[in-house]
């Protein structure tokens, strides 16, 4: 994908609130900025775009993207103290943020280069860089060749007149995957104000769009809202869910709502990007990568995969999830199909070890889920003196009051088609749904 293959496209690009911008105006606008930024992003530059999606924050990534030799690190407004981490980690010396209409930037103490970077600055190309949750607090930094990821998009032999919402965030993976491939193919791209579960109903309504990427929690959400059914979703053709694993109980009833609409599971890792997928139907959570440019292979349950798009590792941290071979171990646990497709069944760093037997929260999740009145249940563990550890179950239900009745329900279920040992120890009743502001279950 190229700057110049994006002006020749005609009609909407952007649609951001009320205002319309062309493809025509993105590319003015990207040129713009890359007019302003000669003077002020140098050769080896780390620089933090500060802004969650926009006109001008998208039309200032795609600039930067074109002066090679430097970094771009997104990060969407979030606490001071995560911001701070960030920063840090990446070795950031250059934010950008805008104030109103205004580019600004804040200049910052150049550390050294770390050896990820001068590997792509050396050869004139720029470089993204991805965060995720490290155990020790500290973001794991990991950074993708950008030029080599732009490369990776060829041009379609025909536009794609789609309308998609620009869900997922800019400083995540999937956010990124969705912006490029919408604007390689020359779809249009809403951007919503928020991401309340009703004010995005209300934007599918009234800017009908076609594609909705999220997440199952937001979802759920959605379901949950009391006004669900008096919005009109009849321009949605496609839902692309990830990022966590979905319930089959959930998307069933995401299916009764709104059955004339296909479900797509995509799937892909910060370290290794979003690779291409199919869905076996809309009904099954069985899937198949039909990526060229990625291998997959599974070890004792869990994904691995290989490709030359991934990272090497992470830039600030130690990991052994990258293999001296190129694999990463995704941590997911998959079951296969007689004809090829995988399930995700559970984390590998989430299964309970009850007395040495082995838990996988997903199995009991299925159950409680199946249970009127029940909308979410996260199954997890905690430390139990006499079996290592003891199956505890958080339960969202809507419409029940007895908390007692409900807990008596799940025992109930539970004792008829688990194992004693699968049995959870500890239900507790809520009636929202916790979730993290990237919109996943904590």
């Amino acid at each position: 994908m190229t700057i110049e293959q994006l002006k020749k496209y005609e009609g909407i690009a952007i649609i951001e609130k009320d205002r319309h911008y062309t493809y025509g105006d993105l590319g003015k606008e990207i040129d713009r900025f890359a007019r302003e930024l000669e003077e002020k992003i140098f050769d080896g530059d780390v620089v933090c775009i500060y802004s969650d999606y926009s006109f001008k924050s998208i039309a200032l990534f795609l600039a930067l993207s074109q002066n090679n030799s430097s970094i771009i690190v997104p990060i969407v407004p979030t606490t001071e103290v995560e911001f701070t981490s960030k920063i840090k980690a990446s070795s950031v010396n250059k934010i950008l943020y805008f104030e109103g209409e205004m580019l600004c930037i804040t200049h910052r103490q150049k550390g050294d280069s770390k050896a990820e970077y001068l590997k792509i600055i050396r050869k004139n190309q720029s470089g993204l860089v991805f965060f995720s949750s490290g155990t020790t607090g500290e973001p794991k930094v990991m950074v993708h060749n950008f030029s080599k990821l732009l490369k990776g998009f060829s041009i379609p032999k025909k536009t794609r007149n789609l309308r998609f919402l620009l869900f997922l965030l800019f400083d995540h993976i999937g956010g990124i995957n969705t912006l490029l491939s919408c604007l390689n193919n020359g779809s249009a791209i809403v951007i919503p104000e928020n991401r309340n579960p009703e004010y995005i109903l209300q934007l599918i309504e009234a800017k009908e769009i076609q594609i909705l990427p999220t997440s199952p929690t937001f979802l759920n959400l959605m379901l949950m809202t009391e006004h669900f059914g008096k919005y009109d979703l009849s321009s949605l053709k496609m839902i692309t869910y990830g990022t966590e694993r979905m319930p089959q109980a959930l998307l069933e009833k995401l299916r009764l709502k709104i059955p004339k609409v296909k479900f797509l599971q995509t799937f892909g890792t910060s370290e290794t990007g979003i690779l291409k997928t199919e869905s076996k139907s809309s009904t099954s959570l069985f899937f198949k990568i039909v990526d060229p440019h990625y291998e997959y292979r599974i070890e004792e349950g869990q994904l691995f995969l290989r490709s030359n798009n991934q990272v090497s590792g992470y830039l600030n941290q130690e990991s052994n999830q990258f293999t001296a071979e190129g694999w990463f171990a995704t941590g997911d646990l998959v079951e296969t199909d007689d004809e090829g497709y995988l399930k995700i069944i559970g984390r590998i760093n989430k299964v309970i070890n009850v007395g040495g037997q082995k838990v996988l929260p997903k199995e009991i999740e299925d159950v409680i889920n199946k249970i009127p009145g029940v909308i979410d249940t996260t199954v997890f563990s905690k430390v139990n003196a006499v079996t290592g550890q003891m199956v505890c179950a958080e339960v969202t239900v809507t419409g029940r009051t007895d908390k007692n009745e409900i807990k008596k329900e799940i025992w109930m279920a539970c004792r008829k088609e688990l194992d004693k040992y699968k049995v959870p120890s500890k239900i507790i009743i809520k009636n929202t749904i916790s979730f993290s502001n990237r919109f996943k279950k904590r």
